[in-house]
């Protein structure tokens, strides 16, 4: 039989479906390559989102960026952090700003919070001016959400926040506790102290706010949480686990040590075996060193113990103080006694304040696997040489004549008056906490 002239041959019809790109054979071969790539393409999007800020800084703008610009927050960005129910405005910094006169809002409560001790009672103790209570810390680019006691306390229901570390770090606590207080009945809150552990209870929500003595976070010779007044301080290597034991379990941490690592010398390290024993294996490093070797044993105990998905782990910087009135141009011999205004230099930056102690924070905090909130507390603080407790508060041991001829000999330019400013840190650990 003739083919019509226009008809394909069976042959041709073949071939051209065989070289067709659209044919079933061809499909067949291209389709597990086309699958392959575009599933590559997504996994490769999905690892782009999930990990490419899982370690996202932040720093303050204050006096040396090398040094004072750390704060820092590490945080995994495929699910939302612990107790967070917001985010920052993009781009604020909560850190930077500055100190504006509000004599309406401030203070956030009065003496009579009965946790206040008698050596951060300021006003009960003689003080008699009180601008120190009506400033409020205003960042430059946003501003913070307001301490909302109510919704601390349900976010801590049948939970537990500790606080971790010096005297600095218990006036902290203090404030928190005072923050809450006040919303809560007298019958349903108690306060015990059992050794180098401090527990406020509020009952109605079974949620414990603790304070736990631990200078140097190491074991050392000073952790008798009463006496500790030792000027040869050791610290024991690789001990955090002493403390740590009774740390474990808390659903918020906020850590705290410097102030008693100061000491101007080398600093010495107990290498091993224990502080009883009668030949001790002892050498001497630098603080740095030292520092950097305790904070290095924070960070791998809370990687250790802590669950990112559960709980916050926060670290406040070093808190200033104000014994040399020359660093803010003041006379030579003078303290923060009868300061009564801040420091105005926004670039202001203390001597009290180490600069190498902040970088080793850097190094360590940069080099972390774990969430940790860094809460830079230090610049903001300097300017306030007006918050002190000074001589303003319970003298412990009789003051000689000597003394009272000459207040600035004991004046306590390390503490802060309560109510004051350590309740701008909690504001501050309160922001980061819902809204980081």
């Amino acid at each position: 039989m003739k083919r019509e002239p226009n008809q394909p041959s069976k042959k041709l019809l073949e071939r051209e479906m065989k070289s067709s790109p659209s044919s079933p054979s061809s499909l067949h071969r291209k389709t597990p390559f086309l699958s392959t790539l575009l599933l590559a393409f997504i996994i490769f999007f999905i690892i782009i989102i999930l990990y490419s800020e899982v370690f996202s800084f932040i720093f303050t703008q204050s006096h040396s960026s090398n040094y004072n610009s750390i704060s820092r927050i590490i945080q995994r960005k495929k699910e939302k952090l612990a107790f967070a129910i917001g985010e920052r405005e993009e781009g604020c910094d909560v850190f930077s700003g500055s100190w504006v006169w509000d004599n309406n809002s401030r203070p956030l409560y009065t003496e009579d919070c009965p946790c206040i001790q008698p050596q951060l009672a300021c006003q009960q103790h003689g003080r008699p001016d009180n601008d120190y209570l009506c400033w409020r810390w205003q960042p430059h680019s946003c501003s913070i959400p307001s301490f909302n006691a109510t919704l601390m306390l349900e976010s801590l229901r049948g939970k537990r926040m500790l606080f971790v570390g010096d005297s600095l770090n218990r006036g902290q606590f203090v404030s928190m506790v005072c923050l809450l207080h006040q919303h809560i009945p007298e019958n349903a809150k108690s306060m015990e102290t059992f050794g180098s552990l401090t527990v406020f209870t509020a009952k109605d929500y079974n949620a414990r706010i603790e304070y736990y003595w631990a200078p140097f976070l190491l074991e050392s010779n000073a952790d008798d949480a009463v006496v500790h007044r030792i000027t040869d301080r050791v610290v024991r290597k690789g001990s955090i686990n002493k403390h740590g034991k009774k740390w474990r379990g808390a659903d918020i941490i906020v850590f705290n040590t410097y102030l008693w690592w100061m000491t101007g010398m080398p600093f010495k390290i107990l290498q091993k075996g224990s502080f009883k024993d009668e030949v001790k294996d002892i050498v001497e490093v630098s603080t740095e060193d030292a520092y950097r070797m305790t904070m290095k044993s924070m960070v791998r105990w809370v990687k250790k113990n802590m669950d990112s998905n559960k709980s916050r782990v926060f670290f406040t910087s070093m808190s200033p103080s104000h014994y040399k009135s020359m660093d803010w141009g003041g006379e030579a011999d003078r303290n923060c006694y009868n300061e009564t205004k801040m420091i105005e230099d926004a670039n202001y930056w203390g001597s009290d304040c180490s600069k190498n102690v902040m970088q080793v924070i850097r190094e360590v905090f940069s080099k972390s696997e774990v969430a940790i909130t860094f809460l830079n507390i230090t610049q903001l603080s300097s300017y306030r040489k007006d918050a002190h407790t000074s001589i303003y508060k319970k003298q412990w041991n009789p003051l000689t004549p000597e003394q009272l001829a000459n207040p600035v000999s004991y004046a306590d330019c390390t503490h802060w008056c309560l109510p004051g400013l350590q309740d701008t840190w909690n504001k501050l650990l309160f922001a980061k906490l819902f809204y980081p």
